[in-house]
């Protein structure tokens, strides 16, 4: 299954603790696996084990800037409806307001699959259930909805496609440097199917993860909430010139053309 995910404002929280809430470089496991549950209309108490099997890649379109958002809690209420404190007593005089820095991605895309060797039937569900959510989708947070188009097609082999779907963003400009796109992975990357034109890292880096993430979740229960981690993996290639399709319209029509040629739009939008 491949998703296009872009919009104003994007938020994965990672270390996201108490008036800190801060955002990863690129959407989490569990921020995709629960846009996926949103989508399916399932509750936070209920098990997402068939959904933690899924296999997600990333390719970063545009990495989007980080932006800081100050929010300020609780001022200028009744000291009955002030925040409540860890002890559950209500705060006063000069704490009843708190601050709270929230960091967002703006004007970030990212292509991404969703993948199982296994699962064909949760894929297909997933892909009825993302053309007609049952609950309101977002990027991470509920403050940031996606631009569309968000679900792009299912296809036999994903990978193929992800690394030669029209890509978000400006072609870098004559006589410059080639621009590099990243992928990201839970799962190693040294055989990412590639274009003959393009060029990518040394595969057998790519064979092991680069670092470890807590984003696989285990629950997403808002009393016991639990995550787990998952190995990470990178792969950086150097895409043909004619891949960078631009913004707006100029992408949109990009992607149409390529899901015309490559995509049957019918029924599920099989290619």
């Amino acid at each position: 299954m491949l998703l296009h995910c872009a919009g104003p404002l994007q938020s994965w929280g990672h270390h996201s603790h108490f008036n800190q809430r801060d955002t990863a470089a690129f959407p989490t496991r569990s921020g995709i696996l629960g846009l996926l549950a949103a989508a399916l209309g399932r509750g936070r108490e209920e098990p997402v084990d068939d959904l933690a099997q899924l296999g997600t890649t990333i390719r970063v379109d545009r990495p989007g800037v980080l932006l800081r958002d100050l929010h300020t809690v609780g001022g200028g209420l009744p000291a009955a409806d002030t925040v409540t404190t860890a002890q559950g007593k209500k705060r006063s005089g000069d704490t009843t307001t708190l601050l709270s820095h929230r960091y967002y991605l703006a004007d970030a895309a990212f292509t991404v699959t969703v993948t199982s060797a296994s699962q064909t039937p949760l894929l297909l569900e997933c892909a009825q259930a993302l053309r007609a959510p049952r609950w309101p989708l977002y990027l991470g947070r509920r403050a940031c909805p996606p631009t569309g188009p968000l679900f792009l097609g299912l296809a036999d082999d994903a990978l193929h496609h992800l690394v030669r779907l029209p890509i978000a963003a400006q072609a870098p400009r004559a006589g410059t440097a080639a621009r590099t796109v990243e992928f990201l992975s839970d799962s190693p990357l040294d055989r990412l199917p590639l274009p003959d034109d393009a060029h990518g890292s040394d595969p057998a880096e790519a064979a092991h993860p680069s670092t470890s993430l807590n984003d696989q979740p285990v629950t997403y229960h808002p009393s016991r909430r639990t995550y787990r981690a998952r190995p990470l993996y990178r792969r950086t290639i150097t895409p043909p010139a004619r891949q960078w399709a631009g913004l707006g319209t100029d992408y949109l029509q990009a992607l149409d053309d390529y899901k015309r040629r490559h995509f049957d739009t019918h029924e599920a939008g099989r290619p």
